[in-house]
């Protein structure tokens, strides 16, 4: 860190491929600092290179924690990801390290930042029933069932994507009380008293779709087939986070015949596009305050 006396973190977030894992190995390249995954698919383990974790010459070249610690098997909630990154906040500060958080997944950073709802477990027997009542709707759907069941929660998140709407309503089926009535109690956010840099990485929109369907072909080259043919031989509930990872489903019907290799790489990257979109949407909407940047731009 710059000193004893002042903590410093740095916040990078942005939509997919929007260079985000340059930007903070660079910046860990000037200062030492400890670099801290906020995306929620990177956590997860098998998946290296579908989900685009840092590589073996970046990870040479800055220490990066958080990365693929997680069994692809295990659902891996906002509240675990806060234990660990609370863990590596402690052992930064026991060295004197500054801390850059890098990810797309903007519910980890405003839980990092603003606090998290101390919600009780939720048993996956809600989770699948939550996953059953939005199965089959588009985004508008499910933001007005959202809206039927817990206004507040659906006011909040703006952006109804499957993951956080499952999350809502199972909270509400395994406990009977809102989302957002738990989030009434937020504890506070585990940076406070820390000088925060925080950053959104925002390409201009054209040039972020072209290097979306330029990585994908990357990954293919890469072994992404052998890692989804792996994880599909486990055998695993499609249910899971890990087995929704943008590509899994593509590259698994073109491992079983069902679709050709170039219309498998063809929908992969229309769904990425898609996601950096929402991501995008999400961050210009609840990040008003983060300093947005074109990585790319003169």
């Amino acid at each position: 860190m710059a000193g004893t006396e002042t903590k410093r973190a740095v916040l990078i977030a942005g939509p997919t491929a929007s260079g985000k894992t340059a930007l903070a190995i660079e910046r860990a390249a000037r200062t030492g600092a400890r670099i801290v995954n906020a995306d929620s698919m990177q956590v997860y383990g098998v998946l290296d290179v579908l989900t685009a974790r840092p590589g073996p010459d970046d990870l040479a070249a800055a220490q990066h924690v958080m990365f693929g610690h997680v069994d692809p098997g295990a659902r891996y909630s906002t509240g675990a990801w806060l234990d660990d990154a609370h863990k590596q906040i402690q052992a930064a500060e026991a060295q004197n390290q500054e801390l850059i958080f890098v990810g797309g997944t903007g519910l980890y950073f405003e839980a990092l930042t603003k606090g998290f709802a101390q919600i009780p477990p939720v048993d996956q027997v809600y989770e699948a029933e939550a996953e059953r009542m939005v199965a089959g709707l588009d985004e508008a759907g499910r933001l007005a069932l959202l809206g039927e069941k817990d206004p507040e929660t659906a006011r909040r998140i703006g952006v109804a994507d499957p993951q956080r709407v499952v999350r809502a309503l199972s909270v509400l089926l395994a406990t009977g009380r809102k989302l957002s009535a738990f989030q009434t109690d937020n504890a506070p956010g585990l940076l406070a008293g820390y000088a925060l840099e925080k950053i959104v990485l925002m390409p201009e929109r054209g040039l972020l779709r072209r290097r979306i369907g330029e990585r994908f072909v990357g990954m293919m080259e890469a072994g992404a087939v052998a890692e989804v043919e792996a994880l599909l031989a486990r055998g695993l509930d499609p249910a899971l986070p890990a087995m929704k990872a943008i590509g899994v489903s593509k590259l698994g019907a073109m491992l079983d015949g069902r679709m050709s290799r170039d219309e498998a790489v063809e929908k992969a990257v229309t769904a990425t596009r898609q996601y950096a979109k929402r991501q995008s949407t999400w961050f210009r909407n609840r990040f008003s305050d983060w300093q947005f940047v074109d990585p790319f731009g003169g």
